[in-house]
């Protein structure tokens, strides 16, 4: 398993740290997440066998919101 913080770009209440905790949490292989709307950012745990930080990327932009990695 592996951590990281991503840094999100878009959000700006807490429906949208719900969106975004959505749809990372439905990722196959993210077993933690956490959403900051003070920070801009999404730190989680992965199974980094399951899920590349491209999937993860891509999940926050299909749900409308930017990532800097």
């Amino acid at each position: 398993m592996k951590s990281v913080t991503l840094k999100i770009f878009g959000m700006t209440c807490k429906h949208c740290v719900r969106h975004v905790t959505t749809a990372l949490e439905e990722v196959d292989g993210v077993t933690e997440v956490t959403v900051s709307l003070e920070t801009n950012s999404a730190t989680l745990v992965y199974d980094e066998d399951k899920v590349s930080m491209e999937d993860l990327a891509e999940a926050v932009q299909e749900a409308g919101y930017s990532v800097e990695e």
